[in-house]
């Protein structure tokens, strides 16, 4: 089985992180049990906001997952997340929880760094105004790469000494030194090959060695910034300075707090929230045949206020979008396995579609076989309609993305 992709949460104290971390988790609706056999304490089920099959195949009053949820043709798919803690500057050198904060970080793919764009905490999270949040995206790359760079210049003469000796080549070298941080040798292909006209090893002087280890870290630690605290009054000069300073990042502006209370309201019956749109409606709206609860004028003119000062201005809280422009950097698109291409069941039952996972755009249909089931021996894969897919062929969204995979039964 291929490991499941990990999204990291990263984050200062008071940036918000926990607060986004259960706006990502709890998916405010009765979900399937978890696909994730073990769960450590930092730890949490996420869910992918992915277009589902069944709305393809006008089948969704049967869609009914074995994990996550679809609701109208939108399924929440479940991704790992990692609650980064213990995030303070010269975390490198081991303060705070540094070593483990690093060490924690290696399990990620991707990180979703959340900034308190506001500027109302300070680098420790203590509160103040006017702080530049632009510090703290530099100080977060910094750790990363001083840590990376310490435990690699620390044994740097007998590397080279090894390298030469043994007639390794760059790639050999570096992915034995970068393989702890969950790299693989594709992964330290890529950071080498976003570098022209590189020198052979032994040659290496320190400014191309730190250039390397950017390069690594751009592959390895693709990162969202998440401008969280979005509708504070001071946070429009701070998110126009970070995209100048940043063009090529994903930034998401966000407001976790504004969609963890939505939630809530919703769950008490208060108003009918679609999370990820700017659309609530209140009994003022819909009646009281829609059966929510009537407001008070200190919870009507709250909810006017998020309308006017988040929903409306922004489009919605922004945190439904953190996944998906996580899962745009690592390229990862939803495939649909069934028992029966034909009704798209799991082979008992009516309900269509049980299973859905993530898995790279672009990856063999082959590959995808063995992600779901391991090592077995399959006789013939069929896609819509029951056409005959080739092993080799690839899964993109719409294209080879519900199959059907005949095996060898070991009777």
């Amino acid at each position: 089985m291929g490991r499941e992709t990990v999204i990291g949460l990263v984050g200062k104290p008071s940036s918000g992180k926990s607060t986004t971390l259960n706006s990502l988790t709890d998916a405010n609706a009765k979900v399937g049990a978890f696909p994730f056999t073990t769960i450590d304490p930092n730890k949490a089920t996420g869910y992918l906001e992915v277009e589902c099959a069944c709305a393809r195949v006008k089948q969704s009053d049967l869609c009914k997952p074995n994990y996550g949820y679809c609701r109208d043709g939108k399924r929440g798919v479940p991704i790992m997340l990692l609650d980064v803690a213990g995030l303070v500057p010269n975390a490198h050198l081991g303060r705070g929880l540094g070593n483990k904060f690093l060490n924690d970080l290696t399990e990620a793919d991707c990180l979703i760094h959340i900034v308190d764009v506001s500027g109302t905490t300070d680098a420790e999270g203590k509160s103040t105004r006017g702080y530049d949040p632009l510090q703290d995206i530099e100080w977060l790359q910094d750790e990363i790469f001083r840590w990376i760079l310490g435990n690699l210049m620390e044994k740097w003469p007998s590397i080279v000494r090894r390298h030469i000796a043994t007639k390794s080549s760059t790639l050999e070298t570096l992915r034995a030194q970068l393989g702890g941080y969950s790299a693989n040798t594709q992964l330290v292909a890529k950071a080498l090959s976003l570098i022209p006209n590189l020198p052979p090893l032994n040659e290496w002087d320190n400014e191309m060695i730190e250039r390397v280890i950017h390069s690594f870290m751009e592959v390895k630690f693709p990162t969202v910034l998440s401008l969280n605290k979005m509708d504070h009054p001071d946070s429009d000069k701070n998110v126009s300075k970070i995209i100048l300073k940043y063009p090529q990042s994903k930034v998401v502006l966000t407001s976790a707090i504004t969609e963890v209370f939505l939630r809530k309201l919703s769950n008490q019956k208060f108003i009918k929230y679609d999370s990820g749109t700017e659309f609530v409606d209140t009994i003022d709206d819909l009646g009281p045949e829609s059966g929510l609860k009537p407001l008070d004028d200190k919870l009507r003119n709250r909810i006017e206020n998020i309308r006017d000062l988040v929903l409306y201005r922004f489009g919605s809280t922004g945190v439904i979008q953190l996944l998906k422009s996580a899962a745009e950097l690592l390229d990862l698109v939803p495939v649909f396995p069934v028992r029966n291409i034909h009704n798209f069941t799991g082979g008992n039952g009516s309900n269509v579609f049980r299973d859905c996972i993530l898995v790279k755009r672009g990856s063999s249909v082959i590959s995808v076989a063995k992600k779901i089931m391991g090592d077995v021996t399959i006789v013939s894969i069929e896609g819509l309609g029951g056409i005959k897919i080739g092993e080799e062929d690839t899964v993109d969204i719409g294209k080879n993305d519900i199959l059907s995979f005949k095996v060898i039964s070991s009777h």
